[in-house]
């Protein structure tokens, strides 16, 4: 009873304070492309539902992403019960999840990648309660995004492996409709993007926790510990590797399958460390408070990432600068009684018509000043981070 309290408790705190971050978050370029595609996706649908009945705001927009978020931890406490016997490990490695700076992001920011995670993770914890009648989602997982394809590769590899062909034959099915719905880019003149890939999963798990979810991939391959959670987890990773040797790798596309591997790290983890005499843990013990100190900073930079731009000479240097400055001049351009611009950037202008600012020649955005232009500054914390002129075009 206590354990789910504080499972009640912690996911609260996590709702609460994603919730607290919109305020300080604009519709970004990519995001505001979701919403007004001409073919809207499963994710674009959802999102306009969500606009329609509680109104066009920034709360709206981004609510549909946070419930996703708080569904796929429902689902990881529930998977990692196969894995993890002790209640409040379990408290643990939600408590590490949520603070990961790639779940962070997915839970705020408009992609698909929520969207995945929350699907991937249904699919799991079904296979591990239901076995191969989880395989019944695999049409709405070909129909949700092309990037299931490898988890498709994953269920091949495995039914071969562990001879049961129905999930080889299954995932072969799905693998080839989700190519002939999506096709696959595999191209490019050979050039190393090795580095840039894991710089990125550094970025999206924090150095420490993706060193270690690395450790486990292989060493859980030596072992031949081959379950379907590793073998998601390792196709998805070796052929992100693989691809980069050719191409540039979209990481977030791959880097969902990687968080699977969460539960097998906390079980590897706590393992090793509680095998051993209490005065050979220390180093454990370092590892751990190191990586949790990390995923706090990081956190911490990110929900208090506009005090950040006092420290940048450059305020477009700034991680989160695409998803700032919109808001704040749609409304001042709304109090200046302007309800239509030519931004002359199709990025900007496309993300000013979520709040209202639409196209037109009365007026128009510019960097220089005009006799009949007025100096709009947007700042954050006192700190200037946009500058622009809002010129009244004389017909």
């Amino acid at each position: 009873m206590r354990e789910r309290a504080l499972f009640l408790a912690l996911l609260g705190i996590n709702f609460l304070i994603l919730v607290l971050e919109i305020k300080g978050l604009s519709i970004g370029y990519n995001e505001a492309k979701i919403l007004y595609a001409h073919d809207p996706s499963l994710l674009g649908s959802l999102i306009s539902s969500s606009l329609h009945f509680f109104g066009q705001n920034d709360y709206a927009l981004r609510i549909p992403m946070i419930a996703l978020h708080l569904v796929s931890v429902v689902l990881l406490y529930e998977i990692s019960k196969h894995y993890l016997s002790r209640p409040y490990d379990r408290l643990w490695l939600v408590l590490i999840y949520v603070l990961l700076p790639g779940v962070t992001s997915a839970a705020l920011v408009v992609d698909n990648a929520g969207l995945v995670i929350a699907s991937l993770f249904l699919f799991v914890y079904l296979h591990l309660n239901a076995g191969r009648y989880a395989l019944v989602v695999l049409p709405l997982l070909v129909v949700i995004d092309p990037a299931f394809a490898y988890l498709f590769v994953a269920l091949i590899l495995y039914g071969f492996y562990r001879k049961e062909y129905l999930y080889s034959v299954i995932g072969a099915v799905a693998f080839g409709v989700s190519l002939s719905l999506y096709g696959i880019h595999v191209g490019g003149l050979p050039e190393s993007r090795f580095l840039d890939v894991l710089g990125v999963y550094t970025a999206i798990f924090s150095p420490i926790v993706f060193i270690y979810l690395f450790y486990v991939l292989y060493r859980r391959m030596i072992a031949k510990e081959w379950d379907l959670i590793w073998m998601i987890s390792m196709s998805a990773f070796m052929i992100s590797l693989l691809l980069s040797f050719r191409q540039k790798v979209d990481v977030q596309t791959f880097a969902p399958f990687l968080l699977l591997a969460l539960p097998l790290a906390a079980q590897t983890f706590l393992h090793t460390y509680r095998i051993r005499l209490r005065e050979f843990r220390k180093r454990y013990r370092f590892l751990f408070y190191a990586a949790f100190v990390l995923l706090i900073i990081n956190a911490l930079a990110v929900f208090f990432n506009h005090y950040l731009y006092r420290f940048l000479s450059n305020p477009k240097h700034h991680f989160s600068y695409s998803m700032h400055v919109v808001k704040e001049l749609s409304h001042q351009l709304h109090r200046d009684h302007i309800r239509c611009v030519d931004a002359q950037n199709e990025k900007l202008q496309l993300r000013l018509r979520f709040y209202g600012i639409t196209h037109c020649e009365d007026y128009r955005l510019e960097e220089q000043t005009h006799s009949n232009s007025k100096k709009v500054t947007i700042s954050y914390n006192n700190k200037p981070i946009y500058k622009t002129y809002v010129t009244k075009v004389n017909k």
